[in-house]
């Protein structure tokens, strides 16, 4: 892990557009909102224009089709012949150039893992993989850390880097495909490396089995999940929603103040520590380190939570007197 570190970037569900002045705003909304909407159905986007001055938002869950409404916007307020025509051209023309784009992205990640030839439209989906997100992780750049992270585990094992690499490198391709497709994405990526031309036995197990699916039987799969594992578990990988954030602060708090003797109990270091304090005249030294004891062994078999949790357990005994 320290050998290999890889950048993370969180993508959002949303985009903005800058807009030089705010009568743009009324040219993108056009007569009776006619503009408007025939651009979110061009791109099927929704486009929020509100009162924050300079900018335009647009939202949409799949960051493809986002990204194209994006560009073609910037490209409609350069162009300023904003109507319902003009937005289908240019739409249209902006998704061909996408198109291109992620082609080259693909190209790029291939290059980059250095693992040989591959279909084109094998690059395509990996390409696809730039946009799209798992726990707020980028899937691109996650296959790319396994693929490395494979290949040095094998060279380890003196085994076949290169190898190990590919196998990394397409485990998650099923994540591009589109939802109509049935399936778990190890089904789904096996199944597309097989009709693209993928003929090795190797590769095909560790995208099917890389989530223990199927027996593992390939000592690449195995490594291709060990990688997987890694990736995944490098603190600031993935990022938790709020709500389970302080979920777990609370339950952390809750399971220390459970026992007789605490006061109370403070989750600290954004969860990696609890701190407990404990009554000086109820509890003694020796229960106090029971205390310790006790908490992190409760908060090992009731919760789950990344890394380790330090357990800080404070009595104090004050002695206060006012001298008059």
């Amino acid at each position: 892990m320290q050998r290999y570190a890889s950048e993370y970037t969180a993508e959002t569900t949303v985009s903005t557009v800058d807009i030089p002045s705010d009568d743009v705003k009324g040219r993108i909304i056009g007569r009776e909102g006619r503009n408007i909407r025939a651009f979110e159905k061009a791109t099927g986007v929704d486009v929020i224009v509100d009162d924050t001055p300079g900018v335009v938002v647009v939202s949409a869950f799949d960051n493809v089709r986002r990204e194209v409404a994006r560009l073609a916007l910037i490209k409609l307020i350069q162009d300023g012949r904003i109507h319902p025509t003009r937005i289908e051209e240019i739409v249209k023309a902006t998704q061909e150039e996408m198109d291109k784009h992620i082609l080259e992205i693909g190209k790029s990640a291939l290059q980059e893992a250095n693992v040989g030839l591959l279909h084109e439209n094998l690059v395509k989906l990996l390409g696809r993989l730039r946009f799209r997100t798992s726990y707020s992780q980028n899937v691109l750049r996650h296959s790319l850390e396994v693929a490395f992270l494979a290949g040095m585990l094998a060279e380890e094992l003196g085994l076949d880097g290169r190898l190990a690499r590919r196998c990394g490198l397409l485990h998650d391709i099923g994540k591009a495909a589109d939802h109509e497709m049935e399936g778990g994405h190890p089904k789904i990526g096996a199944e597309l490396a097989r009709r693209y031309g993928e003929t090795n036995p190797d590769v095909l197990h560790a995208i099917v089995g890389h989530h223990d699916d199927v027996t593992v039987d390939h000592i690449y799969t195995v490594l291709v999940a060990s990688a997987d594992a890694i990736s995944a578990a490098r603190p600031g990988a993935r990022r938790e929603t709020l709500e389970k954030y302080v979920k777990r602060l609370e339950e952390l708090e809750a399971i220390a103040c459970g026992f007789p003797g605490v006061d109370q109990a403070f989750a600290i270091q954004a969860g990696r520590e609890l701190r407990v304090i404990v009554n000086a005249s109820k509890t003694t030294d020796d229960e106090a380190i029971k205390i310790c004891h006790d908490t992190a062994r409760a908060i090992e078999q009731q919760m789950n939570y990344p890394g380790e949790i330090k357990v800080t357990v404070v009595r104090e005994l004050r002695a206060v007197e006012v001298a008059r």
